[in-house]
C-alpha cells in the first residue's frame, strides 16, 4: 500500500485526503491541534470549489448547512447601489461557517486516518521514503508527504526557508451574526466600499449572516467606531456578533513561486500560495489543488512525476488568482477622494456582461478535468 502523509487538517488537507481516497489511496492526516474546535468565521465556496465537492459527493451535505448566493452587489458606505451581477453557473455559490465545512469533510473520512496533536518538527527523505517527526515524540515513515499546513507552514519553512508572509497594509475582521437585518438581501453577497474601509456580507445558512470588515487602521479594535455613520445594517451586524467570536487578522500573502516541492514532497493551499481574502478564493484554491493532486496520482501513478505534474498544472492558475486578489484589495482600500471617485465610477459603468465574463475566468475552472 502507498503511504501518503498529509500535514495539516484544515480545508485543504482534509479535501486532499478525500480526493486521494476517491482514487484508491489511503492517506493519513496529521494535524497539530489537539482538537478540531468550532473556530473560524464564514467561508465562501464559489462554483469552482463546489464542482470539487460535488465530485466528492458532498454537495448535498454542504447545501444543508450553507446559504446560497445568486448575485453580487456593490454598495457605497451609505447603502446606495453601485452595481450588481447575477451568478449564473452550473454549480451554486454558497457560504457557510468554516467549522461546518470542516466537520463535513472530517465526517467523510475514516476516524483512524486523522491524527490530532501531531505538530511536525522535521521531515527527511531517506531513499524512496520520507520520515516525519512530530513534537509528541512520534515518527512515521511514508512514501509521500503533502504539506497542507497553512500560511505559516512548517513543511514550507524547512523546504524553502524563505521570508515571512507579506503584510498588505490593512486589517481584516470576520464574524457571524445570529440575526439578519431586514434590509439585507437573503441570497446576495454584498460589498460596501468607503474610505480605506470595506464591509462584506453574505448568508451562511441557519438564519445567520457572515460578515467581514477591512480597514487601513491597524490599532483600533472598536469596529462600531470605525464604521460609525455607515449603512445601518453594518453596525447592526457588528452589534449582534459576540465580540469573543470576532476574528482579527492582517491581510497577508506571498509572492508566487514555481518551487512547490522536491522529491516525494509537495505543498498545497496556503502553504504554497497564500492569498489575500478579497476574492474569497483561498479555500477554493486549496480544494482545487487537492483534486488536481489526486488526479495526477491516478494518472501518473504514485511517483515523483505525479507531484511535479501537479505543480506545473497549478502554478499559473494560483499565481493569477493571488495577484488579482492583491490588486483588488489594494484598490478597495484606496483613501484618496479622487481615486475613490474613479473606482466608484468605473464600477458603476461596468456592464453586467463584462462582470460575468470576468467571474467565469475564476468560476469555470474545472479541477476534476485539469491535470
Amino acid at each position: 500500500m502507498v503511504r501518503i502523509a498529509i500535514i495539516g487538517g484544515g480545508i485543504g488537507g482534509l479535501t486532499a485526503a478525500l480526493a486521494l481516497r476517491q482514487y484508491g489511496f489511503e492517506p493519513e492526516v496529521f494535524e497539530q491541534a489537539p482538537a478540531l474546535l468550532d473556530v473560524g468565521a464564514a467561508i465562501a465556496i464559489w462554483p469552482n470549489a463546489m464542482r470539487v465537492l460535488t465530485r466528492l459527493n458532498l454537495a448535498d451535505k454542504i447545501l444543508e448547512h450553507a446559504g446560497v448566493m445568486d448575485e453580487i452587489r456593490w454598495l457605497d458606505q451609505h447603502g446606495r447601489l453601485i452595481n450588481r451581477v447575477s451568478i449564473e453557473q452550473k454549480f451554486p455559490a454558497v457560504a457557510l461557517h468554516r467549522a461546518d465545512l470542516q466537520h463535513i469533510l472530517l465526517a467523510a473520512l475514516p476516524q483512524p486516518s486523522v491524527h490530532l496533536d501531531s505538530s511536525l518538527t522535521e521531515y527527511a527523505q531517506r531513499g524512496d521514503k520520507i520520515v516525519a517527526t512530530f513534537a509528541n515524540g512520534r515518527s512515521i515513515e511514508s512514501d509521500f508527504l503533502i504539506g497542507a499546513d497553512g500560511i505559516h507552514s512548517d513543511v514550507r519553512s524547512q523546504f524553502l526557508n524563505d521570508n515571512d508572509p507579506i503584510f498588505r497594509g490593512y486589517t481584516v475582521w470576520r464574524g457571524i451574526s445570529p440575526t439578519i437585518p431586514s434590509a439585507i438581501p437573503s441570497t446576495a453577497a454584498v460589498e460596501l466600499q468607503g474610505r480605506g474601509k470595506r464591509f462584506g456580507i453574505g448568508p451562511v445558512g441557519h438564519g445567520r449572516l457572515g460578515w467581514w470588515a477591512t480597514s487601513n487602521t491597524t490599532n483600533n479594535d472598536d469596529l462600531l467606531r470605525l464604521f460609525e455613520g455607515w449603512y445601518r445594517p453594518v453596525t447592526q451586524l457588528i452589534e449582534a456578533t459576540p465580540p469573543s467570536s470576532i476574528l482579527k487578522t492582517g491581510a497577508f500573502d506571498r509572492p508566487s513561486t514555481r518551487n512547490w516541492g522536491r522529491g516525494r514532497m509537495t505543498l498545497l493551499g496556503d502553504a504554497i500560495h497564500p492569498t489575500t481574502p478579497n476574492l474569497g478564493q483561498g479555500g477554493c484554491l486549496a480544494m482545487e489543488d487537492a483534486m488536481v493532486l489526486a488526479r495526477c496520482f491516478e494518472k501518473y501513478g504514485a511517483s515523483e512525476e505525479a507531484l511535479r505534474q501537479y505543480e506545473r498544472a497549478r502554478y499559473k492558475r494560483t499565481a493569477a488568482i493571488s495577484t488579482y486578489s492583491r490588486y483588488y484589495g489594494a484598490l478597495g482600500q484606496w483613501e484618496n477622494v479622487w481615486a475613490r471617485g474613479l473606482r466608484k465610477t468605473a464600477l458603476s459603468l461596468a456592464p453586467e456582461s463584462l462582470a460575468r465574463r470576468l467571474m467565469q475566468i475564476v468560476f469555470d475552472y474545472d479541477a476534476t478535468a485539469i491535470h
